[in-house]
């Protein structure tokens, strides 16, 4: 089992949803939270609310991530509190919905951005120094979409598909350093995310919570596994998209995603 005590917590998107869930989860089991996110003032409240409950040492350090260079100059100011980053929660990210052509592509862009380079780099950062110390912890907020195409939803299911990859051979290379390296997988989750949406576009409606979310998260690391998904039902769903027919599986997923008004 992996100590948190004492240990130092990078998260971001910590201002609300499954980053903020997390941030309460490792201040409850003793650890310093580093909270990234856009909104200062969120952020700040979460960090006296945490610092206050569970006496451990908080950092607020507004961010937007999706900006060229904001992970260096985010590391150096890490860098500049003298401390190091044992845990990194890789959570920031959002999705776009609608029929491909009719999304801007800069928002398309912007979503890569953050959703796969933004991530790569945040790990190139903060990796080695978990290998040096033969420990540490790094968790990449996938998807249950990572393993199917989403039509009206391409480009974000493409990108988590990526987070799913990518985070499967780190935990391959990291396995024999001491580094725990998991892929969390959610399905719907009671989030802004699918409030911006709008839950009543998701077939089965929206299920998940940022509590079931974290829960499961701990409970792969604690297993020592390369990914795991919150529920169930969520898990076979996975598991049977990986038996049918790749173009099946597409235009199943058309049909069942359709958005009413095409």
């Amino acid at each position: 089992m992996f100590d948190y005590q004492g240990k130092v917590a990078l998260v971001t998107g910590a201002s609300s949803g499954i980053g903020k869930q997390y941030a309460k989860e490792l201040a409850s089991k003793g650890s310093d939270v580093i909270l990234v996110a856009r909104s200062k003032d969120k952020l700040e409240e979460l960090a006296l609310a945490l610092s206050n409950a569970y006496r451990v040492r908080t950092y607020v350090l507004p961010t937007d991530l999706s900006k060229a260079d904001a992970v260096a100059l985010l590391a150096q100011q890490i860098a500049d509190f003298n401390i190091n980053v044992d845990i990194l929660i890789n959570n920031a990210g959002f999705g776009t919905h609608g029929r491909f052509e009719t999304i801007l592509d800069g928002q398309e862009q912007e979503m890569i951005n953050l959703n796969i380079s933004t991530l790569v780099s945040m790990t190139h950062q903060f990796l080695p120094h978990m290998q040096k110390q033969k420990m540490g912890i790094i968790v990449n907020v996938a998807s249950l979409s990572s393993f199917q195409p989403i039509p009206y939803m391409a480009t974000y299911a493409a990108t988590k598909a990526f987070v799913l990859s990518f985070t499967e051979s780190l935990f391959a290379e990291n396995r024999h350093l001491g580094v725990k390296v998991l892929a969390l997988c959610p399905g719907t989750t009671k989030t802004a995310f699918f409030n911006t949406i709008g839950e009543e576009k998701m077939p089965g409606g929206v299920n998940g919570t940022p509590e079931s979310v974290v829960k499961a998260a701990f409970k792969g690391i604690d297993k020592n596994r390369i990914y795991i998904i919150d529920g169930k039902k969520n898990y076979w769903i996975a598991q049977a998209s990986r038996f049918m027919p790749r173009k099946f599986t597409a235009i199943i997923g058309e049909r069942v995603t359709r958005l009413a008004d095409i």
